[in-house]
């Protein structure tokens, strides 16, 4: 049988498969395996399913995914993200929109150390919808700003897509966690600034808060989160300094939020055991979802399909701005009906080859496809994060309120996707500059 025809074919079923429901690790590793055993035979398939998964989850470097994924959980377990909110709202609550500019900035702290952006969002949710609504802020762009800044965790490091992204491509993970630093704040500034002026249009958007806020309080506030600081100092200064490489950097992260923990909570009690299985079975599930994707991608080499796709889209697409523009267009539309990790894993196969065809530095283009994650997180109908902070709004809010209130933040994303594309080096001079490559 031609392995064109078979490639083509298995392409059809997983499109198929995934719009049937089958999950995503399942359908890409049985597309995969099935492609494989029709074009190449059962030999090198057997040897696949022999090599790969051990591969993957045998590899030193990869341990920084499940050491992040602990650190985020243990983070949360702390109750530190309440006393970075609460510390943000008491220094800029007095300002026009306030609360929303302290969501932006506990937002993006807490993405420092988070990793995970339906957490960022889910957490923030709790703590500041309450707040918003008690004051009188619009319960829809309340909720808006709340869904699309936790999708900050997605860009500032330690980032979880940066690292699978990082899997899949064979790249430097520290690299792309020091690269998502300029962008991280950039978008924050944009977010910011945003809001300023949104509230200075529509100011029934923020009623102005008249409780008195003493100095005292405020650095009272800002005392409590002084272990955050240090946390996030520690672990990116410790990558970009080489230090320790990113594993290690997971390592030390997971046990200083291990010691924040054990602080805040004045031992172990019952919250350790139930962090531990919550962080084992989100790191198995994304490990499994790799596997998958990397066997379909080996199947896509095996029969060759990867140098027809290379050759119609350089076809297509024959400078790496209109490459990026492109790619850019297919992720937006990708991220209104398939969930990110599923997106991000199935079309990386087919667009990374193309990448290195064109000579483009797989370290921008990294950061140009989390800019698009941050976006299709927050897109409708099926963005993830909308659904996470529906979920914990509870009967507060409704899908339309969330709609609505989001719309605002997908507009300040694509100016940030923008400036991204325009100017590479704010992807690239951090990581070029890095003492460990």
């Amino acid at each position: 049988m031609d392995p064109i025809f078979v490639a083509y074919g298995t392409v059809v079923v997983l499109v198929i498969a995934l719009a049937s429901g089958v999950p995503v690790a399942i359908a890409m590793g049985g597309v995969g395996i099935g492609g494989m055993l029709l074009a190449a035979g059962p030999a090198l398939t057997f040897g696949q399913l022999r090599t790969l998964p051990f591969a993957v989850v045998n590899n030193y470097d990869f341990a920084v995914l499940p050491m992040f994924v602990l650190m985020g959980v243990l983070a949360e377990v702390s109750g530190i993200t309440g006393q970075v909110f609460y510390a943000a709202d008491l220094w800029l609550r007095r300002l026009r929109g306030g609360l929303y500019q302290a969501v932006v900035v506990g937002s993006a702290i807490f993405a420092a150390i988070s990793g995970s952006t339906i957490v960022n969002a889910v957490v923030f949710t709790r703590i500041a919808y309450p707040e918003m609504l008690k004051y009188g802020y619009s319960r829809s762009l309340s909720i808006g700003c709340i869904a699309a800044t936790g999708s900050f965790a997605a860009m500032i490091p330690p980032s979880i897509t940066m690292v699978i992204y990082a899997i899949m491509t064979d790249q430097s993970v520290g690299q792309l966690l020091i690269a998502g630093i300029i962008p991280g704040i950039l978008t924050a500034i944009i977010y910011l600034v945003g809001v300023y002026f949104l509230v200075r249009w529509k100011p029934r958007l923020a009623p102005p808060i008249t409780e008195p806020v003493n100095w005292g309080q405020r650095w009272r506030a800002a005392g409590q989160v002084w272990p955050v600081v240090i946390l996030i100092l520690f672990v990116m200064g410790g990558i970009y300094s080489g230090l320790f490489p990113p594993s290690a950097a997971g390592t030390a992260g997971a046990f200083g939020a291990f010691c924040i923990a054990m602080w805040k909570k004045k031992g172990l009690r019952k919250w350790l055991s139930p962090a531990l299985q919550d962080a084992a079975s989100i790191s198995c599930v994304i490990f499994i979802i790799l596997i998958g994707g990397l066997l379909l991608s080996r199947m896509l080499v095996v029969t060759g399909v990867i140098d027809l796709i290379v050759a119609h889209v350089t076809a297509v697409a024959s400078t790496p701005l209109r490459f990026m523009i492109l790619a850019s267009i297919l992720y937006l539309v990708l991220g209104c009906f398939i969930d990110t990790t599923s997106m991000m894993v199935v079309t990386l196969p087919f667009l990374f080859p193309v990448v290195v065809a064109l000579d483009i530095d797989p370290i921008w283009f990294g950061i140009v496809l989390v800019k698009l994650i941050e976006i299709s997180v927050i897109t409708p109908p099926v963005g993830v994060n909308l659904f996470a902070v529906l979920g914990a709004a509870g009967r507060k809010t409704d899908f339309k309120d969330l709609v609505v209130g989001v719309i605002p933040f997908i507009g300040f994303e694509i100016i940030v996707l923008a400036i991204l594309i325009t100017f590479p080096d704010l992807s690239t001079w951090l990581p070029q500059r890095m003492f460990a490559r």
